[in-house]
């Protein structure tokens, strides 16, 4: 079942926006495959070997991501709707981020 705001979700009886999103983008491969759509449209073969998952987890995340509006299926392939790529570039401030906290932990382990 597809996280929706205002009801509840894995880890969260409050419904509250962030709490479905934290719960769809921490299913396996979620992340994975809006990152390999960021750069544009991808067939499901493709698109799985890029994820490297099976088809029918694929399968699974990709219903989930539609039904929450941040893909959908065109000619091309599988591609992000508008909320999706205003969810990756929400989200790339958070990859720089990672790798002040990454260089945190390389830094300690030199010492």
């Amino acid at each position: 079942m597809t996280p929706v705001p205002g009801k509840p979700v894995r880890g969260s009886t409050t419904g509250k926006p962030v709490m479905a999103l934290l719960d769809l983008l921490g299913r396996r491969t979620c992340l994975r495959i809006l990152w390999e759509l960021r750069d544009g449209p991808l067939k499901f073969r493709p698109l799985q070997s890029a994820a490297g998952t099976s088809p029918g987890v694929l399968n699974t995340r990709l219903s989930e991501l539609k039904a929450a509006s941040l893909v959908e299926h065109a000619d091309q392939g599988y591609r992000l709707t508008t909320e999706g790529r205003l969810l990756i570039a929400e989200l790339m401030p958070l990859m720089g981020w990672a790798e002040r906290w990454a260089e945190g932990f390389q830094s300690s382990e030199q010492s």
